[in-house]
């Protein structure tokens, strides 16, 4: 730990989080840990009733925990009817890079003359601000950036190093872009005549909303004609890509590598698993879950979870299903048969 690191006293986590708290509040601790690696000045949490077994013998300072099993601590503790979301409020009071960034830009980096910076505007070295962007108060754009011209960036967003967003892109605000992911790219079209392809210019925008979340090296494309439209609350992890034209509703959740073909629509508080497909031009109504690796080729009207492939298993077992796979069309037509003679009789 640095000089820099926080210090709090549970009194003060505890009115932080609107936790109740038993135990010394003036106790001070100086980071955030695992029950079974935190030391005796961080603060522990339990989630998962899978770690309940690593309660008993923490050395954290105190433990976040639900109240039914606060009795069971034998640290001080921060009780909340949902200690998950406590851990992510608390994940942030001990982030390193919180409130670090000095305002200004730097001498390496090239800002158009007519781009507007709002107050407290941070700019690191060799990014590049081109001509009517605007960034609001309190933006923080990385070294290595480009913002394409008339982007607008809304006041709290964060570019990490390294980020491409191309010309009039519209971002929200407290925005997060990590590093690598490219947003506004020309999204995949193309005409054939028969012999050979031919692009189409693509010409509308991205347009992200407030506290959208994007992970390192995952793309967004800008729409063909109208916007591809991410909403509110959306969290992108890394290496996933979003078509043209795609608009996924608000809250909604994407795992890494996820592919999403374009003028597909998903709905509000969705989520996809790791490496899930949807093929383009489909609707995924509110509230549906597909689980990892699952090709989405029709449109889902009904919330629910939803699974397509198979699980792995013991290759010579799967061998052997893919062999009677091949075979269930034949072996479905001969029980139609027998059926069909069966009624015949």
């Amino acid at each position: 730990m640095t000089q820099d690191t926080p210090s709090l006293t549970l009194a003060e986590i505890a009115a932080q989080l609107g936790a109740g708290l038993q135990g010394d509040g003036e106790r001070r601790v100086r980071g955030l840990a695992t029950l079974r690696d935190a030391g005796p000045d961080q603060i522990a949490f339990l989630a998962n009733r899978a770690y309940l077994k690593d309660l008993p013998e923490t050395r954290a300072a105190a433990v976040l925990l639900h109240p039914s099993h606060a009795d069971e601590s034998p640290v001080p503790c921060l009780t909340l009817d949902n200690p998950y979301l406590g851990y992510a409020q608390l994940s942030r009071l001990f982030d390193p890079l919180a409130g670090r960034e000095a305002s200004g830009v730097h001498p390496s980096a090239v800002v158009a003359e007519d781009a507007r910076l709002g107050e407290g505007v941070a700019i690191g070295p060799q990014a590049v601000i081109e001509a009517g962007v605007e960034l609001g108060d309190g933006v923080v754009i990385g070294p290595g950036c480009v913002v394409g011209a008339d982007t607008r960036i809304g006041e709290g967003s964060r570019l990490h190093a390294n980020v491409t967003v191309y010309h009039g892109v519209s971002i929200g605000a407290r925005v997060i872009l990590h590093s690598g992911c490219v947003i506004g790219g020309d999204g995949f079209g193309f005409a054939h005549d028969g012999a050979g392809w031919h692009k189409i210019a693509q010409l509308g925008g991205v347009v992200l909303g407030d506290d959208v979340e994007v992970g390192s090296c995952s793309s967004i494309d800008r729409g063909a004609l109208g916007d591809t439209v991410i909403g509110e609350d959306v969290k992108i992890d890394s290496q996933v890509q979003i078509a043209h034209n795609v608009q996924i509703g608000a809250h909604s959740a994407l795992a890494g590598c996820v592919g999403i073909a374009g003028s597909t629509r998903v709905g509000r508080h969705c989520m996809l698993g790791g490496g899930v497909g949807l093929s383009g031009h489909l609707t995924v109504c509110d509230g549906v879950q597909v689980t990892g690796m699952s090709l989405v080729t029709n449109s889902i009207h009904e919330p629910g979870v939803y699974s397509s492939g198979t699980g792995a298993m013991e290759n010579a077992q799967w061998r052997r299903s893919a062999v009677r796979f091949k075979q269930l069309d034949d072996i479905a037509r001969r029980l139609q048969r027998l059926e069909k003679a069966g009624r015949d009789a």
